[in-house]
């Protein structure tokens, strides 16, 4: 893409779509359970904003005056947007929020152990406590469901909310300024230096291309494009139907191999696989580079046959090895390899950029406009260091003013904002649009530690902290940071793209919170269908009231293991910066316990498969072609989510296209 000045309309564009969005995702998401508008790292909304501006905008405006179409980087510009605004009005932030800093004051109103045991460690001032308060959440509003939206709005009681929103929107902001300069500071290292691919991007820019060329006609009726969009169109056109009519009869998408694997044995940890069938990850998994896709499912089945393996050998390991956990899907002790495995890999990707970070250094306080340009991204990695600088030390301070110990909260906000670098790269090079955590930060300190070590209250906030922006990345803002910072390039000046995408997060986190809260009132939270919210944030809160009550000590198993994934990890990196032949790629490790990959291993294996035959036996002419295939399966999977979506908002039967 060539040098292009950004406008101000579609900033202004982006900045609208993205607060409707905002507005609209709580109530699709959660009171309709339809297909999220915001859905991982290739979400709905941004594709369909996209989508609509290239097919209907821009020939509109054609016909008015050609110079007021959107070029390619406007059109990046408001999918970026829409992008970053979307992810933190789900699951990147406030699908849990709410719920969480009010499930202390749940607790204590229902006189339950753990809330008596919880209130003794409640900051003042941090969390709403007042009972009627707490009621008319969690029940709604008397007489709310008869209200118009905006009547709720007007009789939510704001004036409780204001401590809690002062002291949360604090700490929320700090976290995204020091998320902001940690992206800018390896922006440039891994777009220029290690040429990194963003699999997740080929399809925005490819349809921002196209119409910036005026050759998007062509490109939607080439041969290759409309029979992958056909296979998705077909699919999901029979499987919707079935949804709303059962005697259509349907093309299963889920193959369950628990009745092909035995139960015990050396393929026992295989014994509840499922292979999913998602034409648009198989399409992702195509654009990834062949080292990428392969180690992804490669290393998946191989921790499947590592139970297996362990029980062969006579050891049975028992859950309870673990202790009490905070990780997302943390089940066996074997899995705590990742811990020690995301930790070697972090240390790699600052080896691997070790002459650009001391370089950044050493210009930390020499101001020189010709390099700040130079570099590619939103940011110049000197500003991204004051930047990350700033949001650490204020985050830092935060924690330690609401009461948690100086050296354990400096210690957990190290680990927190390694793991987000890491899943970063992990997304971002990965071409995974939907992507979890194993452990959460906080296991790798209590499989190590004596809980009696550490002060009950630092206890407390760290999970709680934890909870609210570090565990669930499924829509985490930093990969959409780097995705927005990644097509930015070229664009002029590079402060309006900033701006835009800066505004879109301030948008995000208020107008996402307004429309969460008005939704909780309406209807009241326990009468909402995401019982997973609700369930995950008690169980945070059980546990930290557990290990308040009933310290542990550290866990052998889990430290062995700990150590074991470290080991593997540094024997993955340095046979691959060391030797050309190498097939694996380290972050195909990280991804091995992730739920996602027992979503996503069958499509990747899928896509590394055709990409392996077709550049064998067709060369690069071939791949070239062959990749418009798998472009349209891409966007024939979303056309159908979006089609079904809209469907779901007037018919009471729900049809996901894409995993919830």
């Amino acid at each position: 893409m060539r040098d292009r000045n950004v406008r101000a309309v579609p900033l202004l564009l982006g900045l609208a779509l993205a607060a409707l969005f905002c507005a609209v995702t709580p109530y699709n998401n959660v009171f309709l359970q339809n297909s999220p508008l915001a859905g991982g790292h290739f979400p709905l909304a941004s594709f369909g904003c996209l989508l609509l501006l290239v097919i209907v905008l821009n020939p509109l405006l054609s016909l008015v005056r050609a110079s007021w179409r959107l070029h390619s980087h406007e059109l990046l510009l408001v999918w970026a947007m829409v992008t970053v605004a979307t992810g933190i009005a789900f699951t990147g932030l406030m699908r849990t929020f709410i719920i969480n800093i009010t499930t202390p004051a749940w607790f204590t109103n229902t006189a339950t152990p753990v809330g008596r045991i919880l209130e003794a460690l409640l900051p003042p001032g941090l969390f709403p406590t007042d009972p009627e308060t707490i009621r008319a959440l969690y029940n709604g509003l008397e007489g709310g469901r008869d209200m118009a939206w905006w009547e709720v709005l007007y009789t939510i009681p704001w004036h409780r909310w204001i401590a809690p929103m002062v002291g949360w929107g604090a700490f929320v902001a700090l976290v995204y300024t020091a998320l902001m300069g940690l992206m800018g500071l390896f922006t440039h290292q891994w777009i220029e230096n290690e040429k990194m691919n963003f699999p997740l991007l080929r399809v925005p820019m490819a349809l921002s291309d196209e119409s910036e060329k005026g050759t998007l006609r062509a490109f939607f009726f080439h041969k290759y494009f409309l029979a992958g969009c056909s296979i998705p169109f077909f699919l999901h056109l029979l499987n919707g139907l079935h949804a709303h009519y059962p005697q259509v009869p349907q093309i299963p998408t889920l193959i369950l191999m628990q009745p092909y694997m035995p139960k015990e044995g050396l393929l026992s940890g295989f014994y509840k696989l499922k292979v999913y069938l998602y034409p648009a990850f198989i399409g992702f998994a195509f654009l990834t580079s062949k080292q990428v896709s392969f180690s992804l499912w490669g290393f998946f089945m191989l921790g499947g046959l590592l139970p297996g393996l362990l029980q062969v050998m006579g050891w049975r390991l028992p859950s309870a090895a673990l202790g009490t956990t905070f990780g997302p899907v943390l089940s066996g002790v074997e899995e705590m390899q990742m811990i020690g495995a995301f930790g070697v890999f972090f240390f790699f990707i600052l080896w691997l950029g070790r002459y650009h970070l001391s370089y950044v250094v050493r210009t930390l306080f020499r101001k020189d406009p010709a390099l700040d340009e130079a570099y590619h991204g939103l940011l110049s990695p000197r500003v991204s260091f004051w930047l990350f600088a700033a949001g650490f030390a204020g985050t830092l301070a935060w924690l330690c003013l609401f009461g948690m110990q100086l050296l354990a909260a400096f210690l957990f906000l190290i680990v927190c904002f390694m793991l987000q670098l890491v899943t970063a790269r992990l997304i971002c090079q990965g071409g995974l649009p939907y992507f979890t955590l194993t452990a959460a930060p906080s296991d790798g300190f209590l499989a190590f530690l004596d809980t009696r070590l550490i002060a009950p209250a630092t206890v407390f906030l760290a999970l709680v902290v934890q909870k609210v922006t570090f565990v669930d990345v499924r829509e985490s803002l930093m990969p959409s940071l780097l995705h927005a910072s990644k097509v930015s390039n070229g664009a002029r000046p590079k402060r309006r793209f900033l701006f835009g995408v800066t505004a879109s997060v301030v948008i995000g986190v208020a107008v996402s919170f307004a429309a969460m809260l008005i939704l909780y009132y309406k209807h009241g939270i326990a009468t909402l269908p995401d019982s997973w919210a609700v369930e995950t944030a008690r169980r945070v809160h059980e546990n930290v009231a557990q290990l308040v009550e009933y310290p542990e000590g550290p866990k052998p198993w889990s430290t062995s293991f700990a150590v074991i994934g470290a080991v593997v990890m540094t024997f993955l990196v340095v046979g691959y910066q060391r030797f050309i032949w190498w097939p694996l790629h380290p972050i195909g490790y990280l991804t091995t316990y992730s739920s996602a990959m027992r979503i996503l291993w069958f499509s990747f294996f899928i896509g590394w498969l055709v990409n392996t035959l077709v550049l064998r036996y067709g060369g690069v002419a071939q791949f070239k072609e062959a990749r418009r295939f798998f472009i349209g399966m891409i966007v024939g999977d979303m056309v159908m989510a979006l089609a079904w979506m809209v469907a779901g908002l007037f018919s009471p039967v729900r049809y996901n296209v894409l995993p919830l």
